[in-house]
């Protein structure tokens, strides 16, 4: 099993280059927060609050070729002739998604989600428009029109720095989170929905019993068992 915690710290440094072409008046940022959860905690790398919504940023500090799709469970780095697993960048951002959504009592569709690759590596595969290696101020410039009015940003924007100023979650208390939730056999890691058992009808695992999200198809969470 691939390990959920390799780069983790490494992935909390990014470069200035992100976030040059976001005016701060129009975008205010926000950076490592580690969220509550009815079910643990969730790090959200970046966080962009502006009129046009809200924007969460998972950074992946790489270097070598990436390899990967929307749905699979697992990417792949390929890097000095070695390739390392990892976890699908995508399905961590719905799962902050969902939180921020519940923490903040905010429409999810307010907020979007990115993963930038801040390493020097190369996407090798066909992947969604918001998962890059550039261009992040771009991506988010060109969302235009407004979702939420002044007084509604302003205080999703004190609510967070409040927030932050006050919490006690650290760090560690969000890998201690990480490595529960994924070894649990009744929540599913990526939506927080239950999980339930299942056979499966095709494929090579055909008569295989595994374990799979209660919100299958949206979600696709599986476990083997």
């Amino acid at each position: 099993m691939f390990n959920i915690f390799k780069g983790w710290f490494g992935e909390k440094k990014t470069s200035v280059s992100m976030w040059f072409s976001l005016d701060k008046a129009t975008y205010t940022r926000f950076h490592d927060l580690i969220l509550p959860s009815y079910n643990g905690t969730a790090q959200i790398d970046h966080l962009v609050v502006s009129k046009y919504g809200l924007f969460i940023v998972e950074t992946k500090n790489m270097k070598g070729w990436i390899f990967g799709d929307e749905h699979s469970a697992q990417w792949t780095q390929s890097f000095h002739r070695k390739k390392f697993r990892f976890q699908n960048p995508l399905r961590q951002t719905y799962r902050q998604k969902k939180v921020l959504s519940e923490f903040l009592n905010l429409d999810e569709d307010l907020i979007r989600t990115a993963v930038y690759f801040c390493g020097d590596c190369s996407l090798r595969t066909s992947l969604p428009l918001n998962v890059m290696t550039n261009g992040l101020g771009r991506y988010i410039k060109s969302f235009r029109v407004p979702q939420i009015d002044y007084q509604q940003e302003q205080h999703i924007i004190k609510l967070i720095e409040a927030y932050a100023a006050t919490t006690t979650l650290t760090s560690k208390d969000h890998i201690n989170s990480l490595n529960i939730r994924h070894n649990s056999s009744s929540v599913c890691p990526r939506c927080n929905a239950s999980l339930v058992k299942r056979v499966a009808k095709s494929g090579p695992n055909k008569g295989n019993s595994f374990l799979g999200c209660a919100n299958y198809p949206k979600c696709k969470y599986t476990k083997n068992v």
